[in-house]
């Protein structure tokens, strides 16, 4: 009779507690319709391709209907031949009285790996055709013909993000792990997952972007971009850094690292054992970093111009002033790369050399094959970007955010939603993925020249940018170079990296081919000895991207030590190690100073 009373006080409990969940849920959903009302209106343009790619898909699958209609019964007919097949089974499993699923041979997929997916009949047959339905999609989509290349290459792109999209992972109701975590939790986890829901769109306006790191695990300056330096030149663009040194000499010829803008330069600083700039430092080089501001609508009349003179060109100057040197090396990352290949380029056009050699990291300067990121370039996006900012004089991070995040959904969308929203978990404390998701804007001027002169135009490779009164080409870059590309970038595709470096007039060039991707290929530290490397003594200039990659040798390990011993080689005799700053440039704030902390949205 006890052990009796005692269960029933415990389901008690439990109903309890079910209950007091369920109120929270309603309280939370009060709170999450308050956060979306403050959704501010934004151009159609930035949430989708524009109806014209539809419309063309629609008429060219009709189109292929009407005069290969056999091609297309075939989808049909092996799709209903799988999905039948797919019902007996899963029929007479349940008549015989077996509730087992069926014999599940796979592809095994990350999205399903709870062993409910393959053992549960409900689960496994929901999971089944889900990927049965998808790969005739996929088929069919592939195999449409009557759309440009390039027209293709979009469609095939957002029809995986809508079935991506329909993944029964990402509901509830046909998630095996997040139901039978809400049940075990007696709904607690579904509170949780709300809570971190409500949170994130009250972050950002009323706009949904997924919490990728744990927001108090870290902090600029205090666990990350620790590296000992300070801001020793500050204008409207941009801080200037100088880091502190670690040898008694170093090489006579100081460094510049231009990072891109639309993220900030602590990517290169996270934490010691992963810093670049750390090892750089230690490795005897004075180093400089530029950390470009965060835009408001207050820098809408900046664009190309305006980084080329007010920041590349100002900041060459300015490390030449508080060190002495004629000369300096330089080093651009991504945009940064882009953007340093047009001031090269100007430089080259109106006879100054204060520049000795220049090193390229995942950088885009040939814009006629942009891989994943074209899908985005058309004039659909482009327009209501224009628009956009047109109002509102620069481009939210948000907007971009978005759009590097679904270039990877499953990692970087349904993944951490997933993980966040249903199953109620904190985001992970996760250092890249904190700075991931430390965004910045974009002026408005700038978004708007860059999409149309350098990606759809593609001027500079064809010869025609034109910038500060001059007619540039990628011909027009003539010094020393080195150029790290990525082997699966989905940002800046390692081919048409190539291509750009081999159109630069260079005599000495030197190109490496890094594993992995966009950030993981760059920041390699050789204490990981995780990722290898390529290189080849062939002439670029006679060789495709393909070709270079088959004669190409492997190297384990990273290639910072062969990038170093490159460098090091076009920097000067060892001189005694400098301080930060100077006479005429005092210390103004210590690194990682006050632009990358700075929030012009707040």
């Amino acid at each position: 009779m006890a052990i009796m009373t005692s269960e029933s006080e415990k389901d008690l409990t439990n109903l309890d507690r079910l209950n007091e969940n369920i109120a929270k849920m309603e309280e939370l959903t009060q709170r999450l319709v308050a956060a979306l009302s403050r959704r501010q209106p934004h151009d159609p343009g930035l949430h989708g391709p524009g109806h014209d790619l539809y419309m063309k898909a629609a008429a060219a699958y009709m189109a292929e209907m009407m005069s290969n209609p056999a091609k297309m019964l075939e989808h049909q007919v092996s799709f209903w031949g799988k999905s039948l097949k797919h019902w007996v089974e899963a029929q007479q499993a349940l008549q015989s009285g077996d509730l087992r699923a069926p014999e599940d041979p796979g592809p095994q997929d990350r999205r399903f790996k709870s062993d409910l997916w393959e053992t549960h009949p409900y689960f496994n047959f929901i999971k089944q055709q889900y990927l049965m339905s998808s790969e005739a999609i996929q088929n069919a989509v592939r195999d449409i013909d009557g759309l440009d290349e390039g027209d293709k290459r979009r469609v095939e792109f957002f029809s995986r993000q809508i079935i991506e999209m329909m993944s029964p992972a990402n509901y509830l109701g046909t998630n095996p792990e997040a139901l039978k975590r809400a049940v075990e939790t007696e709904g607690e986890s579904l509170v949780r997952g709300l809570e971190n829901l409500v949170r994130d769109i009250e972050a950002n306006d009323g706009e949904l972007l997924v919490t990728l790191s744990d927001p108090e695990a870290f902090e600029v300056g205090t666990n990350l971009a620790t590296s000992e330096g300070s801001v020793v030149f500050r204008n409207r663009m941009f801080e200037l850094i100088q880091y502190a040194p670690k040898t008694e000499t170093v090489h006579r010829t100081p460094l510049i690292i231009f990072p891109p803008w639309i993220n900030k330069f602590y990517i290169l600083d996270l934490k010691e054992r992963n810093s670049l700039i750390n090892w750089i430092v230690e490795q005897g080089f004075t180093l400089y970093v530029v950390s470009w501001v965060n835009p408001d609508a207050s820098y809408g009349d900046v664009g190309m111009e305006t980084y080329v003179q007010e920041g590349f060109l100002r900041a060459i100057d300015e490390v030449r002033k508080i060190t002495g040197e004629e000369q300096v090396n330089v080093v651009g990352y991504c945009i940064g790369g882009t953007t340093l290949a047009l001031a090269l380029a100007y430089m080259q056009k109106k006879g100054i050399k204060s520049v000795r050699s220049a090193t390229f990291f995942t950088t885009l300067t040939d814009f006629s094959d942009t891989g994943e990121m074209g899908v985005f370039l058309d004039d659909d996006f482009v327009d209501g970007i224009e628009r956009e900012v047109s109002e509102k004089g620069y481009l939210h991070s948000f907007f971009m955010s978005r759009t590097f995040s679904y270039l990877r959904a499953s990692d970087l969308v349904y993944g951490p939603a997933i993980r966040s929203y249903m199953m109620g978990e904190a985001p992970p404390a996760f250092d890249l993925l904190y700075w991931n998701g430390d965004s910045t804007n974009l002026p408005g001027r700038f978004v708007v020249e860059y999409l149309r002169k350098l990606c759809q135009d593609n001027a500079f490779a064809e010869g025609k940018m034109e910038l500060l009164g001059e007619t540039l080409s990628l011909k027009d870059v003539k010094l020393p170079l080195c150029a790290v590309a990525c082997e699966t970038d989905h940002i800046a595709e390692w081919r048409a990296s190539f291509d750009g470096i081999k159109q630069m007039s260079s005599r000495n060039k030197f190109f490496i081919l890094s594993e992995s991707g966009h950030i993981a290929g760059i920041v390699n530290p050789p204490t990981k000895n995780k990722y290898g490397h390529y290189t080849s003594e062939a002439k670029m200039a006679e060789l495709v991207p393909e070709e270079w990659r088959a004669g190409a040798e492997f190297h384990e390990g990273s290639w910072w030590p062969r990038w170093k011993a490159w460098l090091a080689r076009r920097s000067g005799a060892q001189v005694p190690a400098r301080q930060p700053g100077g006479p005429d440039h005092p210390v103004l704030a210590p690194a990682p100073g006050t632009y990358v902390t700075a929030d012009p949205n707040a």
